[in-house]
């Protein structure tokens, strides 16, 4: 179906037998570290220096060092970790939960593919020499099969700046048995053809350079410690190979605010370095509240996904994905800020990969394997965060944001009406030329102070509110009121013509003056208050100072499996 290399078919075919036997024994040492850390919790101090003496004080052994979020994880008996309870430097203690990479959703013929780059216009800037050569993309996932079209750039020139094993703490070469992060990487940098005629690239930012760090094993398991660790990684080598873009393509369960949960902190710790992160909304739509970490951090870029309807030269009939999930998230934020192409997304994915083993029917036998998601939306996303930093070097990731939030164009009816709620598609399909080639400043973020959100002298919440007939709104504005009315049968126009109210005032962070959820809501220090029987479902009432204990037992996905559509 693909026009391939050579060195593309052996990178494919030959290196499989070669490195199968390896392959193999990595997965189970990756599936044994991950199993040896069920007991495991999180254990976070004013420094990482204390929370190892902490731990040693009372007799626990340390397993991962999580400086990025000034902690530990430890194999700890129950006294031990009610010990450390009273310790006055111990400030958190977190279960180690389970985090799943999923893969999203197969279907269709592996030969009716999205031409992803088409529908976001990334061609147009790859014709202008924009195809993100100065730009370091990082993704954290289940790694990255060695395949020639995504270790080489369009010269010829090797790529990968490093790879590191999150799981096994360790650089060098690792192996993606699981599929996911080999569909995602595809997606941002593959420079392999289009088979259309047209001789384009089958990625949104084919030049750049990359980084992979895998913290999930050959079945798509991992834990907050490896996530974190992989995080704490990336952090420390930001400057040395330039990562300006991260993509996390996973999302697990919301157990707390924002800024309790551990994989937020690390995270908000990489926006504050200057790193784009770009988040999965998550595959657990439709229905409202339905946004899981990290896509519930305010300060990330998270992306829901769209479809095409297989008619990728026709927009007017393009829909939003029903799984995508939707905002607004429990502090009021609205979430994703934009959509992107997510629908039966074909990209490289080995044929030995456990994805494909599951689903042979949706790989085409040779290279390519077909899937949807919000983690495919989330690696667009990523490929046009990265041609905007290569066309515009110096910019900042809150400007960055603004540049991708402003390029978007919403979905409207026939009558020039949203089509699906703000809540729903953000702003709208991110717009890659658009992004690139604008002028907007300062429209991401406003109100948001993230050294004093990390240091937890200042929390936020958004505009979202719920009035009593339970239809989600924004408060201030007009125009967006979401009554779950919209159908996802018909096709909508995604258009630039939509007028905003107020611009993107429904962005602007307000200050978080009560953190917890008492009788009367609420309250934000500009008047806005959550009265009774304003108050959000019962799955949020979060008691005890939002503890950890037990919540992170269950698994969370990056995609769990849903329909094509």
């Amino acid at each position: 179906m693909f026009r391939k290399t050579v060195l593309g078919f052996i990178a494919t075919f030959g290196l499989i037998a070669g490195a199968a036997h390896q392959d193999a024994q990595s997965d189970a040492s990756d599936s044994a570290d991950i199993a040896s850390s069920a007991q495991s919790v999180i254990v976070r101090a004013d420094s990482l220096e204390q929370a190892i003496a902490a731990v040693g004080a009372v007799g626990g052994e340390v397993t991962h060092e999580l400086g990025i979020i000034d902690a530990v994880a430890a194999d700890l008996t129950d006294a031990q970790r009610a010990a450390l309870g009273l310790n006055a430097s111990v400030r958190q203690l977190s279960d180690n939960g389970e985090v799943t990479t999923a893969g999203g959703t197969a279907g269709g013929s592996p030969g009716e593919y999205v031409h992803y780059p088409t529908l976001v216009n990334a061609h147009d800037l790859h014709d202008q020499g924009i195809t993100g050569t100065s730009v370091t993309v990082a993704i954290l996932d289940s790694g990255m099969a060695a395949i020639a079209e995504l270790q080489k750039d369009t010269t010829g020139t090797g790529r990968m700046q490093n790879r590191y094993n999150a799981i096994q703490d360790r650089e060098g070469r690792h192996n993606d048995n699981y599929g996911h992060g080999t569909h995602v990487a595809s997606i941002i940098w593959n420079t392999d053809y289009a088979d259309d005629g047209t001789m384009r690239r089958n990625s949104i930012a084919p030049d750049v350079r990359a980084i992979s760090v895998k913290a999930f094993d050959g079945q798509g398991h991992g834990t907050y410690a490896n996530v974190i660790r992989g995080l704490d990684w990336i952090l420390a080598n930001k400057d040395t190979y330039n990562i300006r873009v991260l993509n996390l393509s996973f999302s697990a369960p919301a157990r707390s605010h924002y800024w309790d949960d551990p994989i937020n902190q690390a995270v908000m710790r990489l926006w504050q370095a200057g790193i784009v992160v770009v988040a999965s909304a998550g595959n657990t739509g439709p229905d409202p509240m339905t946004i899981g970490v990290p896509g519930n951090n305010p300060y990330v870029i998270t992306v829901g996904a769209m479809s095409d309807n297989y008619t990728p030269a026709d927009g007017s009939d393009d829909v939003l994905a029903s799984f995508s999930a939707a905002g607004p998230t429990v502090e009021g934020f609205v979430k994703p800020e934009v959509v992107a192409p997510g629908g039966h997304m074909v990209a490289r994915s080995r044929l030995t990969s456990t994805i494909a083993t599951q689903h042979p029917e949706f790989h085409d036998h040779e290279s390519y394997f077909t899937m949807s998601g919000t983690s495919q939306a989330a690696a667009v996303v990523s490929g046009v965060a990265a041609l905007v930093l290569d066309a515009n070097p110096g910019m900042s990731n809150d400007d960055v944001k603004c540049r991708i939030l402003a390029s978007a164009r919403p979905a409207v009816d026939d009558n020039g009406q949203l089509a699906y709620s703000v809540f729903q598609q953000g702003a709208g399909v991110v717009d890659a030329v658009e992004a690139v080639l604008g002028s907007a400043t300062g429209c991401a973020n406003r109100g948001l102070d993230i050294n004093l959100d990390i240091t937890g002298q200042l929390h936020y919440g958004g505009r979202a509110n719920v009035d009593e007939n339970g239809n989600y709104y924004i408060m201030g504005l007009e125009g967006y009121l979401w009554t779950d009315g919209y159908l996802w049968t018909d096709g909508y126009l995604w258009t630039d013509g939509y007028l905003w109210t107020d611009g993107y005032l429904w962005t602007d962070a307000y200050l978080w003056t009560d953190g917890s959820i008492g009788t009367n809501g609420y309250l934000w220090t500009d008047g806005y208050l959550w009265t009774d029987g304003y108050l959000w479902t019962d799955g949020y009432l979060w008691t005890d100072g939002y503890q950890w204990t037990d919540s992170l037992t269950e698994t969370a996905s990056v995609n769990h499996w849903v329909n094509q559509e």
